[in-house]
């Protein structure tokens, strides 16, 4: 049995996809990027505001959930540029605890939608 996750505090999706699906115990996370979910424009200033917009919204599902990133157990993160990684890390790594931190990989992607710079996804468990 699955549950679909939705919240107006993160960006709707724009297809046919949830933001986040829980089954069991396991929440299952579509990616996010740096949607502003109240004005719906791209945050695109630095990738610095990119990435803590993208990990906003990533907070909005996982509350929606019933969860916080201390449940997140796997990640993914696609980026343009491998440039940018010491950068998009620096953002990602002020939301996890080092010790408990999740699982991940990091691609270099050729292509994300709305030619964004960092795209993420989680799976969390309760």
């Amino acid at each position: 049995m699955k549950k679909i996750i939705f919240t107006e505090k993160a960006p709707a999706p724009i297809g046919p996809y949830s933001q986040a699906v829980l089954t069991g115990n396991t929440l299952y996370t579509s990616g996010q990027i740096a949607l502003n979910p109240e004005t719906g424009e791209l945050v695109t200033e630095s990738i610095e505001a990119e990435t803590q917009q993208v990990m906003q919204n990533m907070k909005a599902v996982l509350d929606a959930a019933g969860m916080t990133f201390e449940n997140v157990v796997k990640t993914t993160i696609f980026i343009m540029n491998m440039n940018d990684f010491g950068k998009i890390n620096t953002v990602y790594a002020s939301y996890f605890n080092e010790k408990t931190a999740p699982a991940r990989e990091t691609v270099q992607v050729a292509c994300l939608p709305k030619n964004v710079n960092v795209e993420i996804s989680m799976i969390a468990i309760l």
